[in-house]
């Protein structure tokens, strides 16, 4: 053992109790032994007193010596469950129960290592223990045991100890748990040969009296104090001389201590001096002592414990100081080599050492804190410390220090170590220190404990890690009914395991819960793929219907599939036991032309596979065919309008001689049998209604006849009528139209395809009367004059803030009516339900707003301007810089003139009045004809820079 190097504690044999020089023959078999066995009560002989025998069980007691202290550890699986306490026995006879406070005055700890077992340590110097030449020592102790808190019933175990301790230093320090003993050697002076024999015959009378006479000088903030012996024992302080040496042993933070700082650690200091006095000498003693309060800190990872290397209450002179050896223990035993556990590091200033939570010798211990799991890590250790300066010759310095950090938080963490093709969860949790177990398991709410949950199909299995903790294994299938699965992504299945985990943690089992969530998503669902087909008229899709509506749904745009869907587009829409089919007709609503040609049409259909809780695109299904037609309307989505017009006229025309209402506009391509035409509903004399939730551009391709003769009656032609209506629908709001939104716009961001219908003379001869066409134009003019209009599809280029001058008319012959400007408003784009940026115009009223100013200019007849009535004339001047296209997009309103004779004046926010008639003077009372125009694109660009 280690404590074999400077003393050494052993039983003693029952047949005899050993005398001086006994005990000095069988001091080397002690120290070969330095163990305990069988632990006898040894009484001298001649004092009256009966042998007693009292067994101790094996391993319920172990001891040592280190250094000068006594150190015994009893096993706390023996004392669980029972009372104990602890007796002195004393030589002179009589026993002394030891407490708290005669535990500081006598030199004794009684306290517990980091496993739980109880210590008791004592001082060699200690009281009650027997002293022999300062070398040998010897202590009995009584270990009462019982089974209720009634100790008349304990049984005695009796366990004498021996020690035997040399040489001394000059001086020792010893820094205990709860006192702080310093002992000094005292040198009585030298003494003539002549009468030497004298002097050695009274000398141990001498020894008797000096207790009497001993005084102490202590030195604190409040100022000097000199205290009796007698009278130090009151306030806590032992003092005591042997032959050779004086002690003093003092508890921490007396009334004469001082709270002091050496090299940043705090210190407790008694500065005393012990004095003997006698007529013919005064001997003066130094016996002051300093031990550590703190000097410990703590990461997540390691200890800090720092000393000073040289403590200036006890080295006077620095400059002679001389630091011999450092040697440090663990729980009473010194470490040979200390650096393969901690890291030891000294310097002038600090000793250092640096011990990693969970070195060897200490004690991990698992606990929980408000609800967190975590860690203490607690380690008994000492250093001993020796040092040589010039007033002392050596210093042999002890520091014996017991450290548990604070709460380490330790949140154990969940692994998930699923494979997902084996459709298993399987997943760790840790990780925990051996102190830890497993108590129950919930899953899908029912709390199992580990062997009823491998009744439920369940593997619940302890698992251990390298660095010896453990940790807890669960194996769940993904098909049990506890699992969570949900639709996610593309074609997978997130499947989740919700598991709450109770533990009892250390060894005060205390209870924990920690919930977890484990998730594994799983390509484990087969998306349908659709077949696509045409005949001559129609368009088909076929879909599988397995997992169709638990999963998805199918969406033709933004409408949900359905059979409201299918009846009001002229869908047809069966099923068998595998797939579903989609019927489309090739002119029918969500038909998409990607290509339109005088040969041919070739259009596609898509239908949108959708998750069902979230409606996002999965997938497109397209079917795309060709098709060939002689007659058909197509409406695009940007306002562009192709119509394959056909011939049906007897006799035949010249259907290159074909045209719409702006005669200007002509066929793109033609044949005997029909003309291709294709433009924009803003152009070509194309008009604009409102019908419902639709706006409704019109236009009409006639023929021109050949008229003989071609001025005057009479009027002879050969030529047949020839006349088609086209008309485009697209849908939108009304009420929405102030701030130019269309509603119901599909999630991709582009506008729906119109619709359109084509009606010949046949169909529309009896309304002709009522149609309602008007003719309106919207170009830009140069200046604010209006005198010179760019022509169309000229580019248009003005520098940003300046204003932009627009005119809009009306060209019709009727001298009667006002052309009135509702809303109007500027974006970057021509299509009419592109997003409103700018609001130019509100109810005919000019808009005046942060980032632009409108201003409307009157109209008198002129060359150009026939009618003013017909005309609006405005300037639109941006306050923000902008730079890009921009278009400018009007509806307006042309009424008839009020009864009453006010003249063209229109007033602001003004409706057309009820008693106004229409144009066409046939009909009922009417609020007036509503339009549409667009002007543009004029580019906006930067202004040219000044020089100066």
């Amino acid at each position: 053992m280690a404590a074999c190097q400077r003393g050494c504690a052993f039983a003693i044999p029952s047949h005899s109790c050993p005398s001086w020089e006994r005990w000095q023959s069988m001091e080397a078999a002690g120290r070969l032994l330095c163990r305990v066995s069988l632990l006898l009560l040894c009484l001298q002989p001649g004092l009256g007193r009966t042998r007693v025998v009292q067994a101790a069980p094996p391993g319920f007691m172990e001891s040592s010596c280190l250094a000068s202290i006594f150190w015994v550890k009893l096993d706390k699986l023996f004392l669980q469950g029972k009372f104990f306490s602890l007796e002195i026995v004393d030589p002179s006879g009589g026993t002394v129960l030891v407490d708290e406070m005669l535990a500081a005055r006598c030199g004794y700890v009684l306290s517990e290592d980091v496993w739980g077992n109880p210590i008791f340590r004592a001082s060699v110097l200690g009281c009650h223990v027997a002293n022999e030449a300062d070398r040998l020592f010897s202590l009995t102790i009584n270990i009462k045991v019982s089974s209720s808190p009634d100790m008349r019933q304990a049984a005695t175990y009796s366990f004498p100890m021996y020690c035997t301790y040399s040489p001394w230093a000059p001086r020792e320090i010893v820094c205990e748990e709860n006192y702080m003993e310093v002992s000094v050697k005292s040198d009585v002076p030298a003494i003539s040969d002549y009468d030497s024999a004298t002097w050695m015959s009274a000398l141990p009378e001498v020894q008797k009296v000096q207790y009497q006479v001993w005084q102490l000088i202590f030195l604190s903030p409040s100022g000097r104090k000199k205290i009796m012996v007698s009278n130090a024992a009151k306030l806590g302080y032992s003092f005591n001389n042997t032959l050779a040496r004086v002690f003093l042993r003092a508890p921490y933070s007396s009334n004469e201590s001082e709270l002091t700082v050496a090299n940043g650690v705090s210190m407790n200091t008694v500065s005393s001096t012990s004095m003997y006095k006698q007529r013919w000498l005064l001997l003066l003693i130094d016996t002051t002592v300093s031990c550590p309060v703190d000097g410990t800190s703590f990461t997540d990872t390691a200890i800090t414990w720092t000393l000073p290397s040289i403590i200036p209450t006890l080295v006077l002179q620095g400059d002679t100081f001389i630091s011999k050896n450092i040697s440090v223990g663990v729980d009473g035993k010194n470490i040979a080599h200390p650096e393969q556990n901690f890291t030891l590091e000294h310097n002038k200033t600090h000793i250092q050492i640096t011990i990693p939570i969970g070195a060897a010798g200490g004690r991990l211990k698992s606990t929980v804190a408000n609800g967190v799991h975590g860690i203490i890590y607690s380690i008994n250790l000492f250093l001993e410390h020796i040092w040589a300066d010039v007033d002392w010759h050596l210093t042999k310095y002890t520091v014996i220090k017991s450290i548990s950090t604070p709460f380490i938080p330790r949140i154990p963490t969940v692994i998930n170590n699923t494979i997902p093709e084996k459709r298993t969860f399987d997943v760790t949790f840790g990780s925990f220190l051996p102190d830890v177990s497993l108590v129950t398991i919930t899953i899908g709410n029912v709390p199992l404990s580990p062997r009823e949950a491998e009744h439920h199909g369940y593997k619940v299995y302890e698992i251990t890690f390298p660095n010896g903790t453990k940790g807890f294994n669960l194996e769940v299938p993904f098909d049990d009914p506890t699992v969570l699965k949900e639709y996610v992504n593309r074609n997978e299945t997130k499947y989740t395991l919700r598991v709450n985990y109770t533990l009892n943690v250390g060894p005060e089992m205390k209870p924990y819960n920690h919930p977890a969530a484990v998730e594994c998503v799983l390509a484990d669902i087969e998306l349908p793929e659709a077949v696509g087909y045409c005949d001559k008229e129609n368009l088909y899709l076929a879909v599988p219907i397995s997992n169709l509506h638990q999963y998805w749904s199918l969406y033709i745009g933004n409408k949900l599939l359905n059979q409201h869907t299918v009846l009001s587009n002229r869908y047809l829409l069966t099923t068998n036991s595998t797939h579903l089919v989609v019927q489309v007709p090739l002119f029918a609503v969500g038909i998409i032309y990607e290509e339109v040609s005088f040969q041919r049409i070739k259009t596609r259909f898509d239908l949108a596979l959708r998750k069902a809780n979230t409606l996002e695109t999965i997938e497109i299904f397209s079917v795309s065919c060709n098709f060939n037609s002689s007659a058909f309307i197509v409406c695009y989505p940007n306002g562009t309008v192709t119509v394959s017009a056909p011939m049906k006229t007897i006799p035949s025309i010249d259907m290159g001689k074909t045209k719409l209402k702006d005669s200007t506009c002509k066929p793109k391509e033609f044949n005997e049998e029909q003309a291709f035409f294709q433009f924009h509903v803003s152009t070509c004399g194309t008009s604009l209604k409102f019908e419902g939730d639709h706006i409704i551009y019109e236009n009409e391709i006639s023929y021109e006849k050949e008229i003989l003769p071609a001025w005057g009656p009479p009027r002879i032609t050969r030529d047949p009528d020839y006349r088609l209506t086209v008309l485009c629908y697209y849908p939108t709001k009304e009420r929405l139209m102030h701030t130019a939104i269309v509603s119901n716009r599909p999630t991709n961001g582009h506008p729906p395809f119109g619709y359109g219908r084509m009606m010949v003379r046949s169909h529309v001869t009896g309304h002709r009367k009522t149609r309602q066409i008007l003719n309106i134009i919207s170009r830009v003019s140069k200046d604010e004059s209006f005198l010179e209009l760019y022509e169309p599809n000229l580019t248009i280029v003005k520098p940003s803030l300046e204003p932009i001058f627009f005119e809009v008319e009306l060209k019709d012959e009727e001298p009667s009516v006002d052309l009135h400007l509702n809303n109007c408003w500027m974006t970057g784009s021509s299509e009419f339900n592109s997003t409103s940026q700018w609001i130019i115009t509100m109810d005919g009223c000019e808009n005046r707003n942060n980032e632009s100013v409108t201003e409307f200019y009157p109209v008198s007849v002129s060359r150009r301007v026939k009618y003013p009535a017909h005309f609006k004339r405005l300037a639109v001047r941006m306050l923000v810089p902008l730079l890009g296209q921009v278009h400018l997009h009007c509806t307006v309103t042309v009424c008839s003139p009020p009864k009453g004779p006010i003249g063209n004046i229109w007033t602001c926010g003004g409706q057309c009045d009820p008693t106004r008639k229409r144009i066409d003077q046939n009909s009922e009372p009417y609020s007036g004809l509503r339009g549409y125009v667009l002007a543009g694109p004029v580019w906006i660009v930067a202004p040219e820079p000044t020089v100066d």
